[in-house]
């Protein structure tokens, strides 16, 4: 909770959020308990939401679509804590509609609206959206690749809308595992990125109004795993920050075992994990069930078994010919010594970039300097996409 409460205070800066409505809600959360969080953070965004609502039926478009855009945040919250609830799939399904509708219709009352962007794959399709850099010619383009489990509307206010405020077109997209890939159509997460990067850069490059020398990639969180297998394979980017760099999925699964689970783990005994990690406490036991999900394997045992995939080894990491920035935040809690890692492991052109506590911008992904980090982040990618604004 204490993380989430960081990030969401980080999203007052992009107007995705507003201080008092966050700490109010804080203060009506009982400390620990998943269900008050998900409860009371629906509570804000219902009201939130009405307001936007009645903005919007009396004529005040820039009023509305601000209050739906922190409608849209606080909806997200409940999301992410559904399944501490005791109807998760139903509270999961309302507030994710929720979102939704919020987070839509803002997108349709900014001045210049994103077009749906449906990439093909394989057999289906993965709902995006590009945002327009609008003038002549073709234009930087900025693809950006979430995390395990954010939502689009966490990478829009703040670094699409900062890579748009210079000049870049932007594309964000729900890859396999991904939200909507995972809420609505069922299909989960898979280790090898460059198939899901790549439809994504060739859906791209069909558009006049983007520069096949320009183009740009941004990943946030585990994101830092699939980038850096995507550029591996995927030599068409100019330059990519990875906001958190990963070496190996599985090292935060594995931590959170006891030396018994891990035991019962190495001995192949699925039945009995399964039931020991059934009887975890509460927190535990959502945050497990939580992660697991996007993975869509029949157990968390199978899980485990499946995350040693989700690795960049120096053989993959050799393969990488796009110059690279990689964020190392002080007190990186999931993948702590990860990115220095990652950064040792590049051949070619990169940059290790420490956000410190002193500077106000520890923890993952520095989640209360999102100023800060646009402005590195963008200043080493405008060096590289040869923008200056």
């Amino acid at each position: 909770m204490n993380s989430m409460a960081r990030a969401m205070l980080g999203r007052v800066y992009t107007g995705a959020a507003d201080t008092g409505e966050a700490l109010t809600t804080f203060d009506r959360i009982t400390d620990g308990d998943n269900a008050s969080w998900a409860r009371e953070w629906e509570a804000t965004a219902d009201r939130i939401a009405a307001i936007g609502d009645d903005c919007l039926r009396r004529g005040h478009r820039v009023s509305g679509r601000n209050a739906l855009l922190r409608a849209a945040t606080y909806y997200t919250a409940c999301v992410l804590m559904a399944d501490g609830c005791d109807e998760p799939e139903i509270v999961l399904a309302r507030t994710f509609a929720a979102y939704r509708r919020c987070w839509e219709r803002y997108l349709g009352l900014l001045d210049n609206p994103p077009e749906q962007f449906d990439i093909p794959y394989e057999g289906t399709t993965m709902p995006g959206w590009f945002f327009a850099a609008g003038g002549d010619g073709p234009k930087p383009t900025l693809v950006v690749a979430n995390g395990a489990d954010g939502a689009l509307s966490f990478l829009w206010p703040g670094y699409g809308s900062e890579a748009t405020a210079r000049g870049y077109n932007v594309v964000l997209f729900d890859g396999p595992g991904q939200q909507r890939m995972l809420f609505e159509r069922g299909i989960p997460f898979r280790p090898d990125w460059e198939h899901v990067i790549g439809p994504v850069v060739d859906a791209a490059l069909h558009r006049p109004d983007v520069d096949p020398q320009r183009l740009a990639l941004y990943a946030v969180s585990q994101g830092g795993y699939w980038a850096p297998r995507a550029l591996a394979f995927e030599h068409r980017f100019a330059a990519a920050v990875i906001d958190g760099g990963v070496v190996d999925v599985s090292a935060a699964w594995h931590a959170v075992l006891s030396p018994e689970l891990k035991a019962m783990l190495d001995a192949g005994q699925r039945d009995r994990f399964n039931a020991t990690m059934d009887l975890a406490p509460p927190n535990a036991k959502r945050i497990i069930t939580w992660r697991a999900k996007p993975f869509g394997l029949p157990s968390v045992y199978d899980v485990y078994l499946e995350v040693p995939r989700y690795r960049i080894t120096p053989e993959l990491a050799a393969q990488i010919t796009t110059p690279v920035l990689v964020a190392d935040p002080d007190d990186e809690k999931y993948f702590a010594g990860q990115p220095k890692r990652l950064y040792d492991m590049l051949p070619g052109e990169k940059e290790l970039v420490h956000f410190t506590e002193a500077e106000g911008a520890a923890g993952h992904c520095q989640p209360m300097a999102r100023a800060l980090a646009a402005q590195r982040f963008f200043d080493f990618l405008d060096d590289h996409v040869g923008l200056t604004t």
